[in-house]
């Protein structure tokens, strides 16, 4: 598995800028307090990707597979499951 600050700066070099959040009043009412938000120009033409769950490694699942499924060299992120 890779660690936090090797997956940020390869994401980084790779021109995703990624913020992780966790909320604490959503984590009190029960909600899903987890938040990926990633843009930048390595996701190309199609925008942002943001991901919400109850778990971080759900959220970061989910955002991860949205972006391998855009074009590019993401395979690498196969790394961190």
């Amino acid at each position: 598995m890779m660690d936090i600050e090797q997956l940020m700066d390869k994401l980084g070099r790779s021109g995703v800028t990624v913020i992780l959040k966790v909320d604490d009043e959503r984590m009190a009412e029960g909600g899903e307090p987890w938040t990926l938000v990633m843009s930048g120009p390595g996701l190309g033409e199609q925008g942002f990707i943001r991901a919400e769950s109850s778990s971080l490694n759900d959220c970061l699942e989910q955002g991860f597979a949205r972006l391998r499924a855009r074009p590019g060299d993401w395979e690498w992120l196969t790394e961190i499951q």
